[in-house]
């Protein structure tokens, strides 16, 4: 099984918008817009994956959350 086989339809545009609202908050926007996103450094790059996972990680548990106090 290919790579491309194991994506979720529309994840990635899910993805990029993440990146760009975190990006945003992180007051990069401005930066990207001038520099590109290929010329941003490592750090921010960093700064905005790390939030990005952050954020995931605590949709997941408000997920799990929401599941648990539904099943009571």
């Amino acid at each position: 099984m290919s790579r491309d086989e194991d994506r979720i339809p529309g994840s990635e545009e899910q993805l990029d918008e993440l990146k760009q609202e975190v990006a945003e908050e992180l007051g990069l926007d401005d930066d990207i817009k001038k520099r590109g996103w290929e010329n941003m450094t490592t750090r921010e790059t960093g700064k905005i994956g790390g939030n990005m996972v952050k954020k995931m990680v605590e949709e997941q548990k408000r997920d799990m959350t929401r599941g648990k106090q539904r099943k009571k």
